[in-house]
């Protein structure tokens, strides 16, 4: 994760931030309790969302809704690029345990 704007680098209200995944790597399942927007610059993954599956690869872009169930799975072959943002504090839940806000979004 690379942050690009957060509340800590200067008040931003929507944090922005880049994932680079590696081949094959897993996202825990979880939820957010704030909509995310994933942009997609590079590369493919599955995206697992409220018991759906999406083939996702560069050009492509997912609304997660809030509260939604979700995972991302990096494609096998180069891996994943992609932007994402989301309110600034969102909290984030593993096994309906709260995790808190994670690091790049603070």
């Amino acid at each position: 994760m690379t942050t690009f704007a957060s509340p800590t680098q200067g008040g931003a209200s929507w944090s922005l931030w880049r994932v680079d995944a590696k081949p094959g790597a897993e996202g825990p399942v979880h939820t957010i309790d704030g909509e995310q927007v994933w942009s997609w610059v590079g590369g493919s993954a599955v995206v697992e969302l409220a018991g759906e599956r999406y083939t996702v690869a560069a050009g492509d872009t997912v609304v997660m809704p809030a509260g939604v169930v979700r995972r991302v799975v990096a494609g096998p072959g180069g891996g994943y690029s992609a932007i994402v943002t989301a309110p600034a504090g969102v909290r984030a839940a593993v096994d309906g345990a709260d995790y808190g806000v994670p690091p790049w979004i603070v």
